[in-house]
């Protein structure tokens, strides 16, 4: 969809629009009531996806958040990310009003800046990503009312993961693959105890049960709640005007265990899809920066984080690929591929398995 050419006169786009309204939102932001003389590469849809809708308008973007964010927490994520301790490590909103909702989903403004080139993964910017993450988990969470933030949201992520499968992809032949490598998450005092889902992945008890997993809770007093991304991976990584990277996207972000930012990357080093030198680097620049989420053996705290992301992946594969009707690609057969081993080292071994 291009938005370069003004928007014509008349009344604007549906309520239902999303992305029209996204469109508007954005030139507004840049030219106000001025003509627009952007260029087509300048002007376009950055993303359309159930979780987030992001249209750029030359040095703005505008997003629309997924259906259904709270109104709390998401207030907490915005003021986290415009806080001054964490600038050159975290993206800020462009500050003043917020725009109107659009389709009943709240809508933030952002600078618009480069992001890491999926053709040329030999430039993947590890150890600056590393660096970020370190220094985002080395920062003091805010004190008094300005530190009510939520819990970060990637261990739930993986239990709805789950239970989106469970939902669109029951009888799949990978389906109980992926549940037994699920249960080796749950059933290590992630939240099995209550007894009310939490082992499948489904109901009100399985994203309490997942968010023990993250080690720490807003409300606990130990063990130490960090600032975590929630939601960490290469995408979340842009250049800024000066030229350096910062990570984007806080609407998985708060306080918990840091190890859940570092579990996508092992995952898949533990999968065999992300080289062991990628890695090295990675983990070796994430503690060179004094990072917390690691000790003298990384996998202690890894492995079950590490497990949970493999689950997440291999179920959201299952439940995309039954719902648009076709099969696994190769990286979604890996992931399948090592749900299967993680299963089979727990039966064997009787004991916690590493991906």
């Amino acid at each position: 969809m291009d938005f370069a050419e003004s928007a014509p006169p008349g009344p604007g786009p549906s309520d239902g629009d999303v992305l029209g309204a996204l469109a508007l939102i954005a030139r507004d932001a840049v030219h106000g009531g001025g003509a627009c003389r952007c260029g087509a590469d300048e002007v376009r849809v950055l993303a359309d996806r159930e979780d987030g809708a992001v249209v750029r308008h030359a040095g703005l973007v505008a997003k629309a958040h997924a259906p259904g964010t709270e109104a709390g927490p998401h207030a907490a994520r915005l003021a986290l990310a415009g806080r001054p301790e964490l600038g050159g490590i975290l993206l800020p909103p462009v500050p003043g009003p917020r725009p109107e909702r659009v389709a009943g989903r709240p809508v933030t403004v952002w600078p618009y800046g480069p992001p890491v080139d999926p053709e040329d993964p030999d430039a993947a910017p590890w150890e600056e990503a590393a660096r970020l993450l370190a220094l985002l988990h080395r920062t003091p969470p805010p004190s008094g009312a300005a530190g009510r933030l939520p819990a970060m949201r990637a261990p739930a992520k993986a239990a709805l993961a789950v239970a989106r499968m469970l939902d669109a992809a029951p009888a799949h032949p990978a389906a109980a693959t992926v549940l037994a490598a699920w249960r080796t998450v749950t059933e290590t005092g992630t939240g099995t105890e209550t007894g009310t889902g939490t082992e499948t992945g489904t109901g009100p008890a399985a994203e309490t049960g997942a968010l023990a997993a993250s080690g720490a809770s807003p409300d606990s007093g130990a063990p130490r709640a960090y600032l975590c991304h929630g939601d960490f991976h290469l995408g979340q990584l842009v250049r800024d005007f000066r030229g350096d990277w910062l990570l984007i996207d806080v609407d998985d972000a708060g306080l918990g265990d840091p190890a859940w930012d570092l579990a996508r990357p092992a995952a898949w080093f533990a999968a065999g899809l992300l080289p062991g030198e990628a890695w090295s680097r990675f983990l070796g620049a994430y503690e060179a920066a004094g990072g917390p989420a690691t000790g003298a053996d990384p996998w202690t705290r890894l492995d079950r984080p590490a497990r949970a992301l493999t689950v997440q992946t291999a179920a959201l594969a299952l439940a995309k690929s039954t719902a648009e009707r076709r099969g696994l690609d190769e990286v979604e057969d890996v992931m399948i591929d090592t749900c299967a081993r993680i299963a089979s080292a727990r039966t064997a071994s009787g004991s916690t398995a590493s991906p």
